[in-house]
């Protein structure tokens, strides 16, 4: 089966190939300046000349849904449905953490911690087992201070994602390991999504949104009648 991976939460912008759960292409580049819309159709198009198919081959597409830029999301979901309507094939969706901590699974850590960088102190995180990869804790939007993960003092854990560099600078984790240089790949999402597909877990085109978090940076409007 050959699916398509759009993974554009993040500085990466990454689109990968696969026939079943090998990894026929992957064409990716981080960018300070979020280059998903100038780069991502024409990403595909490498990854498709690269595996050597067309698109009309594609049997399934899947998107890191999240969470992460705003605008980075918006396009990969619009481009994701715009494939699946053209093509008539399902869409599954992966949260974006799960491609994060797929290299560093079964490497003799007892947590992964997910981090995304949101803004000032401010994280998006989750926590999973560091032998299996199970979620241990939902991923949610955090505000870090010196206390946070204190519960990790005596694990082996170690801090991935963008978040992380601010992560090492107020935890006080002595031996926690950080690698802030790690961004969401479509090239990790291909597990997550096999076991997805096998399971008829699809997505409904016309309704479905990315995972923004958005709630906790909204600002409730104020209606007129608050003020009276």
């Amino acid at each position: 089966m050959k699916i398509l991976y759009l993974e554009t939460s993040s500085k990466n912008c990454s689109v990968a190939i696969s026939d079943n759960e090998k990894l026929l292409c992957l064409s990716e580049e981080v960018s300070e300046n979020y280059k998903q819309s100038e780069n991502l159709h024409t990403f595909v198009e490498w990854a498709l000349e690269g595996a050597g198919i067309s698109l009309k081959d594609i049997e399934a597409v899947s998107l890191g849904k999240g969470p992460g830029s705003y605008t980075g999301l918006r396009i990969g979901a619009a481009s994701a449905k715009g494939f699946c309507y053209g093509l008539n094939i399902p869409l599954v969706a992966v949260n974006s953490m799960e491609s994060m901590i797929e290299p560093f699974l079964g490497h003799n850590y007892d947590f992964v911690v997910a981090l995304v960088d949101a803004r000032r102190m401010e994280v998006y995180t989750a926590v999973y087992d560091g032998l299996t990869g199970i979620e241990l804790s939902n991923t949610e939007a955090k505000i870090l201070d010196e206390t946070s993960f204190e519960e990790f003092k005596d694990k082996k854990v170690i801090f991935v994602g963008d978040g992380a560099k601010k992560a090492k600078e107020i935890l006080n984790l002595p031996q926690a390991d950080f690698r802030e240089d790690v961004y969401p790949s479509a090239q990790y999402l291909i597990k997550k999504s096999l076991e997805k597909i096998e399971h008829k877990d699809f997505e409904d085109i016309a309704y479905f949104e990315p995972f923004y978090l958005k709630d906790f940076h909204g600002v409730k409007k104020k209606k007129s009648s608050d003020s009276i």
